[in-house]
């Protein structure tokens, strides 16, 4: 039995020092195997760059699944890292989606920067945490000062305040706190913070677009107000929130004796890319004492661009604002932020805990971050935008959200003069969207059978995967959306996928 135990214990030991070489650390076996792992998996990427000329292989759902049904997790591993990498190809990297590829003009998927990917090895290898001060000494200085930078060009206040976020959800679902709590803390003798909500919070009510983003629901919700909180408004033939039907909406639940506490103006729909007139938007909001928040999640890269900053004129209007940096400004996912135009605002959000952030550290002034945002830890998201910024510089950024644009107009201008598709918007981002409405035998489509053929070309493209669009619902009926995020991506190109669209096209026709 001695015998064994021995055997036993000097296998542990074995078991563990062998183990024990993949924690990062400053021993020197551990920073070797930390560099050549960081090199084979850069391969395996530069690989996969190589190896593939689209933006989607067309895989199935069940070929995928299959290949899952003989991994095994649970089994002692035997693999190297870079056998485990080969087996990551099969898996997921000769499978996976290129939203870098020229003909990937889908979803909100921008192309990522390389200074930004620099700083994704930092930021994991460090793997400091925003919370607070003695875990992020120095990367609070960067995140706050990348806060400012937002904040001022945005043209808030000097009392301005933000948080980096995990994207556009997290940060409106911030919007729509802060807007609840402000709202009761100024019209009921509650905190909210530690009694919940009045029985009157039943019937607060929040407008937005009829074509906003669906997180302002799901949010109302989350927030215990009720997805039937959120009333949506009318928009003009511009896809924008028509002002009269704002002003009607509001009247009619005063009418019913529910409660207006907040309004959202979108700057930047999804599928259309449509801004709302933010500056009529806050007047009628300052006349009815709501909270004015603004979604610019895909928008707010329009304040990197001299050309068409203009466009969110009203902005700084707005008591809170979300902006997504992982959309306009070429960042890899996370990295958005929420603004608020105090901040007093804060105090809805902040909490004292004895071992993270006491009280005696905020009164000497030391910054935790931790009091504004609802996550506790944090990544360090905040590092990917300042390398790039100190790498590129704004000016460069901006030139990219000009020449997506350009794009974006050019291409609606091809769809138009084709002569078979109709177009419904006029970007003013990047978004186009559309449908193939080809005349047969000299008619026109009835509305199903324009839906049948289109959801089939969506379909059809993503399954034979040398281009990727996108599609949607217009009053019932599909439609074919362009979202142009990738500065590199040709007028050639898009002509290429139009041809493509119709190629598929036809063979609905023939095949129906």
């Amino acid at each position: 039995m001695n015998f064994e135990k021995n055997n036993t214990t000097l296998l542990d030991q074995v078991i563990r020092s062998t183990s024990n070489k993949y924690f990062f650390n400053d021993l020197p076996e551990n920073k070797f195997l930390y560099q050549k792992s960081i090199h084979e998996a850069a391969n395996a990427v530069v690989n996969h760059l190589e190896s593939r000329d689209t933006p989607f292989t067309g895989v199935s759902v069940e070929a995928i699944a299959e290949k899952f049904e003989k991994i095994f997790l649970d089994n002692e591993s035997s693999l190297t890292l870079n056998e485990t990498l080969e087996e990551l190809k099969e898996l997921y990297l000769n499978d996976a989606v290129n939203f870098h590829h020229n003909k990937y003009v889908a979803h909100l998927n921008c192309p990522v920067l390389t200074p930004a990917l620099a700083a994704e090895v930092i930021i994991s290898a460090i793997n400091t945490s925003m919370d607070t001060w003695d875990q992020s000494i120095g990367g609070t200085f960067i995140e706050l000062k990348l806060i400012n930078w937002t904040l001022d060009h945005m043209g808030y206040p000097a009392d301005a305040d933000g948080i980096f976020t995990s994207g556009g959800t997290q940060s409106n679902l911030m919007g729509l706190l802060l807007a609840r709590d402000q709202f009761i803390k100024t019209n009921y003798s509650i905190d909210p913070k530690m009694q919940g909500l009045p029985a009157e919070a039943s019937k607060f009510r929040i407008f937005c677009s009829d074509v906003s983003h669906f997180s302002l629901k799901k949010n109302a919700s989350l927030l215990g107000l009720g997805q039937n909180a959120i009333v949506p408004v009318a928009v003009d033939n511009h896809f924008r929130m028509d002002m009269s039907a704002l002003e009607q909406a509001i009247e009619i639940e005063k009418a019913k004796g529910n409660i207006p506490i907040a309004v959202v103006g979108t700057a930047g729909t999804t599928d259309m890319g449509a801004i709302d007139p933010l500056t009529e938007i806050a007047a009628m909001a300052q006349q009815y004492g709501l909270w004015f928040h603004v979604d610019a999640a895909y928008g707010g890269g329009l304040l990197l661009s001299d050309k068409h900053k203009h466009k969110l004129k009203g902005l700084e209007l707005s008591d809170s604002a979300t902006i997504d940096y992982h959309k306009t400004y070429f960042q890899p996912v996370s990295s958005s932020a929420f603004f608020m135009r105090h901040k007093k605002y804060i105090d809805h959000i902040k909490y004292h805990a004895d071992y993270l952030n006491s009280k005696e550290q905020e009164d000497e002034g030391i910054p935790n971050m931790v009091k504004k945002s609802i996550q506790t830890t944090r990544r360090f998201d905040a590092l990917k935008l300042w390398l790039t910024l100190r790498v590129m510089g704004r000016r460069r950024l901006g030139q990219y959200i000009d020449d997506i644009i350009q794009l974006a107009q050019d291409t609606a201008m091809l769809l138009r003069t084709s002569g078979d598709f109709e177009v419904l918007n006029q970007p003013g981002i990047s978004a186009i969207l559309f449908r193939y409405q080809p005349f047969q035998k000299g008619q026109a489509l009835s509305e199903e059978q324009l839906s049948r053929l289109n959801a089939y070309i969506r379909k059809a493209m993503f399954n034979e995967g040398e281009a990727v669009i996108a599609s949607t619902k217009v009053n019932g009926s599909v439609y074919l959306k362009f979202t142009l995020l990738n500065p590199l991506t040709s007028v050639q190109d898009m002509e290429e996928i139009i041809h493509i669209i119709k190629k598929h096209g036809q063979e609905f026709f023939r095949n129906n």
